[in-house]
């Protein structure tokens, strides 16, 4: 009699924790072919699945019961089911196109119904995100300049972010975070779909090339925790995606803009998909004078996709990007300078230029509906060329029979990054496991010297004609490094999960050449002429820890939490570089720490989307920039102060980083008058505020500072509304006080020497956008700086300086596009 109750309690126990899954193929109504990456939401549980290129989906496992599910695409009318699971299921889909032209407010609230549940899933491809603070940009949804790449429009929802304003075009990203300087988004790991574009990723962090926002389909942005996957930054991850091949055989985009001071840009692409064979490619050109003298650019950009689905589990694309661009640069202003006249430039000489090669090759395979693999080559060849009149007093004008400082670098590295990400069951639970490994090898040169003593953008060295040129280097970094990295989902319950992580890391970062060693006395003759031979090894290893949770309170809101340590290796720019404007400790060391998260984001109905979190960030032996006393070698071979003061860089102390992040976006539309589809009003708050202190310093007048790059509140508002084919959005966006350097200088409105110390005074900016569609045709225009505000958002210690870079003043844009 036990035997039988015992047989029948375990029966009901197994009936009751039985795990099934829905699986099945979405098909368009009309054509019956394949819907590629349509998405199945699970509105019961929050689970978002994605289908493959061909069109087949595959659910998570769930306990038995009724569930309603959501299917849509972008171009299909939304389906939506009520699915009783009581066993492993079946069911297929048949989307209807959209059966009339939309107005555009209908389609971007659709897009609302759509994305705002699009964040980054706990599982997407051979990627982990549970528990980790994500944010997603979707460029369909961006009312702003992407033309000029116009950063503060684009990232309005991403909380916390210092950007710098170049006003040249967007042709570099300059976004930072939590203290990390802005400088080419240096802190971040910099991804285009999913493997890395900057010029070296530990060696020299900075992102020259940047992808057109107009190619783009979205960016993920994962904070720190996102060191466990993707390298050890600080800052976490920033990574674009491009826009999927068109299902037509050929579609063609194209979208002209003209704006202030003579900007014109072009961008073109063609897209397709014919059979297993895909393809995405584009011309961007940017051109333009800039707003004050001196500061012309001119950039051509290319990009191809070719893709070729073997079969509905195998995939392999090859991607390559060009960039060539061309820039004049007007050097830095003093404060005094700045509050004279911010449109001044006493630079006429100086000059930028870059060129990009980045190749991919990318493996995907499906093992089976549980496993999958996938594979990342990719390389990069390219140059980065810089000439000018750079001294320590920026108020001193260009000498035009001086030679010209010149700096030349050239990057050549590979790498090679695979994932295996599998599905197994444990403790009635579905787990997620995730392995990878990573290879990268970079070779890059370094030489630094005398250039031309000409106006032009003249690339060559001239050794022969100064060979007594104070500031002459020549090196080598070749750097390597071998990482191993794992998380796992451990689903403790349906709605809380746990995702522990670790990273081993071994880096191998090398110095080989030797610099010049020049003195001259006060009459110009030369005491001492030596050639100094400096190699270095900065080889090391180690593991970082991190631990995610999640819990989901409904189908629709979530707790997250997160820990992870991080690391960040010195650079070959703070190994050997040469600068008049600041030194670097020879003794300097990599950085470490941690980052953690906790946060609620989510959805209230259909009318608030919202994400609050604190944060903390802890930042051992930061490296930092504080006023010092030159020390030079003499002749003699001894050390003595010159008398100067520089900045001094190296490790500064210990830093502690908090604060909250917020954002919300409120739907008023939604909330007042429904039924007005017709119509679009929403009011959005992105705010961030931050403390921060050196808890520990060895260096005078440091310890209890606060850390430089962080305004205590940063703030983005706004509003966007439209009515049928018309949309706008007006934002207001206030960053206070920032401190530029360790010390926390502060700002002397009367300095007529340098401009590269002190603090970065509050700011605040307005911008207005609008666009109005008309069949294959699209108007955008806008202005940004709307009040025309004088204001700076850096101090320069090196290009495009030293000193004051002035932000834009008003200025306007305007894009005419047209889809066929």
């Amino acid at each position: 009699m036990k035997l039988k109750v015992f047989s029948i309690l375990f029966f009901i126990t197994a009936i009751a924790s039985a795990q099934y899954s829905l699986s099945g193929t979405i098909t368009s109504a009309e054509t019956g072919k394949p819907v590629p990456n349509a998405e199945v939401w699970n509105k019961t549980t929050g689970e978002v699945t994605v289908a493959d290129a061909n069109g087949n989906y595959k659910t998570r496992s769930f306990k038995a019961g009724t569930y309603t599910f959501a299917v849509f695409s972008y171009e299909y009318e939304i389906e939506e089911r009520e699915i009783e699971l009581r066993s492993n299921k079946t069911v297929n889909f048949q989307l209807s196109p959209l059966a009339e032209s939309l107005s555009e407010v209908v389609l971007t609230n659709r897009r609302e119904q759509i994305f705002a549940l699009r964040k980054l899933r706990k599982v997407e491809g051979t990627a982990i995100y549970a528990g980790k603070k994500s944010e997603v940009v979707m460029l369909d949804k961006v009312t702003g300049n992407l033309a000029a790449n116009n950063a503060r429009q684009i990232y309005n929802q991403v909380a916390g972010l210092n950007i710098y304003d170049n006003g040249d075009a967007g042709l570099q990203l300059n976004i930072g975070g939590r203290g990390l300087d802005p400088n080419r988004t240096q802190n971040f790991n910099t991804r285009q779909n999913g493997y890395d574009i900057s010029a070296d990723v530990l060696g020299y962090p900075e992102s020259y090339y940047t992808p057109p926002p107009e190619a783009l389909r979205e960016i993920q942005v994962i904070r720190g925790a996102a060191s466990l996957q993707y390298g050890t930054q600080f800052g976490g991850l920033i990574n674009f995606v491009f826009k999927e091949p068109s299902e037509k055989p050929i579609e063609f985009l194209t979208r002209q803009s003209v704006g202030s001071y003579n900007m014109f840009t072009s961008f073109n692409s063609l897209s397709g998909t014919v059979g297993k064979f895909s393809y995405y490619t584009y011309y961007n050109y940017k051109g333009g004078n800039g707003f004050r003298p001196n500061s012309e650019y001119d950039s051509h950009n290319a990009f191809a996709h070719l893709g070729w689905q073997f079969d509905e589990k195998t995939s392999l694309s090859f991607e390559y990007t060009f960039l060539d661009y061309l820039a004049q640069q007007p050097g830095g202003l003093t404060d005094a300078q700045f509050y004279l006249d911010p449109d001044f430039s006493n630079r006429e000489r100086n000059w930028f230029d870059v060129n990009w090669n980045l190749y991919a090759l990318k493996f995907k395979h499906e093992f089976s509906s549980k496993t999958d693999f996938s594979l990342n080559v990719f390389g990069l060849d390219a140059t980065r060329s810089a000439i000018g009149f750079r001294e320590n007093r920026v108020s001193q004008a260009d000498d035009p029979t001086a030679p010209r400082e010149l700096l030349v670098d050239h990057f050549k590295n590979w790498g090679a990054e695979a994932r295996l990400l599998t599905r197994y069951d444990l403790f009635g639970e579905e787990s997620v496991l995730l392995v990878g490994s990573k290879y990268y090898d970079a070779h890059n040169k370094q030489r630094q010297g005398p250039g031309s003593a000409s106006a032009g953008p003249d690339f060559d060295f001239a050794s022969d004609e100064f060979p007594y040129y104070s500031r002459q280097s020549q090196f080598e970094f070749p750097n390597k490094n071998l990482a191993f990295f794992g998380e796992n989902i451990f689903n403790i319950t349906n709605n809380f999960s746990l995702t522990p992580g670790v990273r081993v890391e071994y880096i191998n970062t090398q110095a080989e050449g030797s610099y010049k060693f020049i003195l001259e006395d006060l009459a110009g003759n030369i005491l001492l002429d030596r050639e100094i031979t400096d190699n270095r090894n900065f080889e090391r290893s180690f593991v970082l820890f991190g631990l995610g949770s999640s819990y989901n309170l409904n189908a629709s809101n979530e707790l997250y939490a997160n820990f992870s340590q991080n690391y960040r290796s010195v650079t070959f720019n703070d190994i050997r570089v040469i600068n008049p404007v600041y030194q670097v400790d020879p003794n300097i060391q990599d950085e470490e720490g941690f980052t953690a998260d906790l946060g609620i984001r989510g959805r209230l109905k259909d009318k608030v989307s919202y994400d609050v979190n604190v944060f903390a960030l802890k930042y051992n032996d930061r490296i930092g920039e504080v006023l010092k006393p030159e020390v030079r070698e003499n002749a003699e071979g001894e050390m003595e102060e010159t008398g100067r003061i520089v900045r001094f860089r190296g490790n500064i102390g210990d830093a502690f980083i908090y604060g909250l992040e917020s954002f919300a976006d409120w739907n008023l539309k939604n909330t007042f008058f429904e039924s007005a589809e017709d119509y679009r009003l929403n009011v959005f708050v992105n705010a961030a505020l931050t403390s921060s202190e050196y808890t520990r310093s060895e260096e005078i007048n440091v310890e209890g500072n606060q850390v430089e790059f962080i305004p205590n509140v940063n703030l983005k508002t706004g509003v966007n509304f439209g009515y049928k084919n018309f949309l706008a959005g007006l934002q207001y966006t206030y960053l206070s006080k920032q401190y530029t350097d360790a010390t926390n200088a502060p700002q002397d409105v009367n300095d007529n020497q340098r401009g590269i110390e002190g603090a970065i005074p509050a700011y605040g900016i307005m911008d207005l956008s609008a666009s109005y569609s008309f069949g294959k045709f699209k108007l955008e225009a806008g202005i940004n700086n709307l009040l025309n505000n004088y204001y700076f958002t850096r101090r320069a210690t090196g290009y495009p300086g030293p000193g004051i870079i002035p932000a834009q003043p008003l200025t306007w844009y305007t894009t005419i596009q047209f889809r066929l």
